[in-house]
């Protein structure tokens, strides 16, 4: 049997990194943070889409310049290693950011469960709860059988939900309301700067692109393109469809539809057919942001096993992937079942934020390496910090403890941590340079053995 590593050699090209990466953006995001940062910034939320889709690619080409030089399946796992070396501090945040990333798949893996049952007509928390884990198994299997096939797969179901979006934006431009998106009725300016916590996060999945680096054939000129390419695809996207929904709809029935706004706008074209159809793009959406957020779990607990920071169990292979897949969806299981996802999720994605943060903070110790500019890893790390502060605001109001909840939430890695340091006795490690040599020499001889045939 061939390993996971030989078996997945060059499964990503650009457009199949830039499919992956627009399919982990364009999840549930749009569907549902559409209305909630149009009910704060009302028919401004374009302005709020554009400025996360910039912080968006300032904090891209700092990933991507880092994966160049690191590549690795274990993307920012492996970025938090090498910038801030090998310790408790490094062991601590991976293990931060394993579990963040678990919530805000398990959060997303509810959403279709929802949008799953209300389909059918039987929506019960239990039915939801059947549909959220029938998913999670399914692109369990999808993921078992390696990166070509979630290339593949990944590739097909993004090309008909955008398909989908793109019709119905297109069609219900025809029947926008000018009156709807002038400027004499929008809310004050300061609400498009509330809302860029919210819309930062319908961007978030394209941090997925990088762990794809080890798989991916001349990383240093693949990565850089494939991420700007999907971010900006995404930035136009969103502000297409923000037009198309607020050109169709009052504030008031944007805010009444609030978790199902983009559906709604299709009604006054489509009728309840347009629903339907858009209600199946939501679940289109959730199923492929699932499934290739579960291949970047894949390969961060395949990463942190591989280095020592999570048990050999995470490792092993299973047919032509790792049993790390199978630890990880049981506790994506377990999840759905047991935890109140709404308000971890906001947690979650603030943690993740923060190492997103740490990790342009780190790039500065190592950019004579990457050669990436400077003044664009600072402006990266200003934009974050300014997200991090609007999306603590957001949350606080909803969740007055949150400060407290994120402070729980470090201690338990860092105690994760330690325990996981004692028991397995095992510390977490970073790849040599003599690895990332052969690794970059072999990449290189695989491109030249290309254009000689």
């Amino acid at each position: 049997m061939k390993s996971a590593e030989n078996t997945n050699t060059k499964a990503f090209g650009i457009w199949s990194a830039v499919f992956l990466g627009i399919g982990s953006m364009v999840g549930a995001g749009i569907f549902v943070l559409l209305g909630e940062a149009g009910a704060i910034a009302g028919n401004l939320v374009w302005i709020s889409f554009l400025l996360g889709g910039i912080i968006a690619l300032l904090s891209g080409y700092s990933f991507a310049k880092l994966a160049s030089v690191y590549p690795s399946r274990g993307g920012l796992v492996e970025y938090l290693v090498q910038c801030y070396e090998e310790g408790i501090f490094s062991g601590s945040m991976s293990v931060l950011f394993y579990l963040s990333a678990m919530v805000a798949i398990a959060m997303v893996a509810k959403a279709f469960g929802t949008y799953g049952s209300m389909m059918v007509g039987h929506y019960t928390p239990l039915m939801a709860n059947i549909w959220s884990i029938g998913v999670l198994l399914f692109f369990a299997i999808v993921n078992l059988s390696g990166s070509a096939l979630i290339a593949r797969s990944e590739n097909v179901i993004v090309i008909i939900k955008l398909s989908i979006i793109i019709l119905f934006t297109i069609a219900v431009s025809f029947y926008i309301q000018p009156q709807l998106l002038s400027f004499k009725d929008a809310p004050p300016v300061i609400n498009i700067f509330s809302s860029v916590g919210l819309t930062f996060f319908a961007y978030e999945g394209f941090r997925v692109i990088t762990n794809t680096a080890e798989d991916m054939p001349d990383p240093s000129k693949t990565m850089m393109r494939a991420m700007f390419i999907a971010i900006i695809a995404v930035i136009v996207l969103y502000i297409a469809v923000t037009f198309a929904v607020f050109g169709n709809l009052t504030l008031d029935e944007i805010i009444k539809a609030q978790d199902y706004a983009l559906a709604e706008a299709a009604k006054p074209v489509f009728g309840q057919i347009g629903f339907t159809v858009m209600a199946v793009a939501a679940l289109i959406s959730t199923a492929s942001s699932i499934n290739a957020n579960l291949y970047a779990v894949t390969n961060v607990t395949y990463d942190m096993a591989k280095n020592g920071e999570l048990p050999e169990v995470y490792k092993r292979n299973v047919w032509q992937s790792s049993e790390g897949l199978i630890v990880s969806t049981v506790i994506l299981i377990a999840f759905v079942l047991f935890f109140k996802l709404d308000e971890i999720a906001s947690i979650g994605a603030i943690s993740i934020l923060f190492i997103h943060a740490l990790v342009h903070i780190g790039h500065l110790f190592k950019i004579k390496k990457t050669g990436a500019s400077k003044a664009l890893i600072i402006l990266a790390i200003i934009a974050i910090a300014i997200t991090i502060i609007l999306a603590f605001n957001y949350t606080s109001k909803h969740i007055p403890d949150v400060g407290y909840a994120i402070a729980i939430g470090f201690v338990l890695a860092f105690l994760i941590e330690i325990i996981l340091r004692l028991v397995t006795k095992r510390v977490v490690t970073k790849q040599s340079d003599v690895d990332i040599i052969t690794k970059l020499e072999s990449i290189e001889k695989e491109v030249i053995d290309k254009i000689k045939k």
